[in-house]
């Protein structure tokens, strides 16, 4: 087993044993985590897989979150069968045509239809009464499956949050290894070259967009059944620009990027918002939070995924020189015997 497979087991084996060691703030804290992680998964398979900045994942997300909302019954539970694929499938219908006609764009071009469909869903939420305008929507009773997988226990919820985020993973790292995935990596170093040998690149970038949303639609299913509460805030660019920074945090073109992003990021937050720590400061976290980040990329060009390997670099660089050095002392020394 390598180090990345074993990295990865192993955070998956910490998450699962965190709650007998953690409170109800850190169980809350963590399942938080891994929904956002989720959200970054998705957009990972646009932006590090297939070469796609796109600046809409905040509506998949939305949707996914306001339609566990608006299919449920007012005051009993739905059943998690029929409400999470039904919200998955919301989701991924949107980001259906979405990315049938924002994908006919380039570049920077691409980037803002994708925003302009995102902006979009988010003031059909916020100005009128489909989505309870400003104030939101609360639910009222959260998604469960008969009486042994109920929603409403934080343990539960975090437990089925961990195996969605685990099977997203597990997903994408079989999608990536398949024929499908190398061909999102070969659109991704160069379109014009993958098409000179045969293949229409757009049928490829539609599923993935298409997948990449419904990922985040299952990530605003798990994000409704934890908050019991949804918002257009949710929707809204901020959210998109924060996902797309946790997975550059994370590192860019690696799964697990977008896992250690989603944790930094949200930690850092956390970090610069305690009182504790910085005071009155705190109420000023965007600007510590955003320091660090620039601090960040630029010391770390391929986010931090590639520390490990940075520090190899350079313990391996510094004994080189070392090497080096001593053969030279070496060399000189035997010159000067010689000379003697």
């Amino acid at each position: 087993m390598d180090s990345k497979k074993a990295f990865v087991l192993a955070s998956f084996a910490v998450l699962a044993l965190l709650p007998l060691a953690s409170g109800a703030y850190g169980i809350d804290l963590v399942t938080k985590i891994m929904i956002y992680a989720i959200l970054a998964l998705g957009l990972e398979l646009l932006v590090g897989t297939t070469g796609l900045v796109c600046f809409g994942q905040a509506a998949f997300f939305g949707i996914g979150a306001y339609a566990v909302v608006l299919l449920s019954p007012e005051f009993e539970p739905a059943s998690i069968l029929w409400l999470l694929p039904a919200c998955v499938a919301a989701a991924a219908l949107f980001a259906l045509v979405v990315g049938a006609l924002s994908l006919r764009t380039k570049g920077v071009y691409f980037i803002m239809v994708t925003l302009a469909f995102s902006q979009m869903a988010y003031y059909v939420v916020h100005d009128t009464p489909l989505g309870g305008g400003t104030d939101g929507i609360y639910l009222n009773a959260r998604p469960a499956l008969g009486s042994w997988l109920d929603l409403d226990d934080p343990l539960v919820l975090y437990g089925f949050t961990l195996a969605c985020l685990v099977g997203v993973f597990c997903g994408l790292a079989l999608l990536l290894r398949s024929p499908f995935g190398r061909a999102l990596a070969g659109i991704r170093v160069n379109e014009q070259r993958m098409r000179a040998t045969g293949f229409s690149t757009y049928p490829y970038k539609l599923a993935a967009f298409t997948v990449s949303g419904a990922i985040a639609g299952l990530a605003g299913f798990l994000f409704a059944a934890k908050n019991a509460y949804v918002n257009p805030e949710l929707m809204s660019w901020h959210m998109s620009g924060a996902v797309l920074v946790m997975i550059i945090l994370g590192g860019l073109g690696h799964l697990r990027g977008a896992l250690i992003g989603a944790f930094a990021y949200v930690l850092l937050q956390e970090f610069f918002k305690s009182e504790a720590v910085f005071g009155d400061f705190s109420k000023h976290w965007h600007l510590g939070l955003g320091l660090t980040i620039i601090a960040s990329v630029a010391l770390l060009p391929r986010g931090l995924v590639g520390l490990p390997a940075l520090w190899r670099d350079r313990l391996t660089g510094k004994a080189h020189r070392q090497a080096a050095a001593a053969a030279g002392a070496t060399g000189t020394t035997g010159v000067n015997g010689r000379q003697g």
